[in-house]
């Protein structure tokens, strides 16, 4: 079996996940994992499809082939699992209000920590008390053993006052 990883964007319409469901299942295809979503009018997504070796080949010419419909598809092979990350699984949350650079200066500090971000999920919402916009971000992320995470958690606070916004690491 071969894993594909696919990246897909296309003008939002209704039945789009349909037409790519449909072209992996003609060609052998099975539809593992996905995360897609509707940003800035566009349909975008991430999903990783399991198809037989000698399949391969026709679901991925299938796949290019969607972009005469207006669905381009980027199609990255494996042949092999990834090996688990080591290290310790956290959860990070940050809510605050919206500027330029939440983003880079929170995963420089912890690229720093050689930390691997395994889920990244960011939006703007409406404060409680106010029209304000917030920034949220939720983070999945992997700790190697080695760091502290008291030294973590105390660069993220310089941070968070930095930048004006709450940290909460679980």
């Amino acid at each position: 079996m071969t894993s594909l990883v696919l990246t897909v964007i296309a003008p939002d319409k209704p039945g789009l996940v349909e037409q790519l469901s449909q072209t992996i299942a003609t060609h052998g295809g099975n539809w593992l994992e996905s995360n897609m979503s509707r940003l800035a009018g566009k349909f975008a997504g991430i999903l990783i499809v399991s198809v037989a070796t000698e399949q391969s080949e026709s679901l991925q010419n299938a796949l290019q082939a969607l972009e005469s419909q207006g669905l381009k598809v980027t199609v990255e092979s494996s042949q092999e699992q990834a090996a688990g990350a080591q290290g310790s699984s956290i959860s990070l949350e940050l809510i605050g209000h919206d500027k330029p650079g939440i983003v880079r200066d929170i995963s420089h500090a912890l690229s720093r920590f050689n930390i691997n971000v395994e889920r990244l999920s960011t939006e703007l919402v409406s404060g409680s008390m106010s029209a304000e916009e917030l920034f949220k971000a939720e983070a999945d992320l992997t700790v190697p053993a080695n760091v502290d995470l008291d030294d973590l958690q105390q660069s993220l606070e310089d941070i968070a006052s930095d930048l004006m916004v709450d940290i909460t690491l679980n």
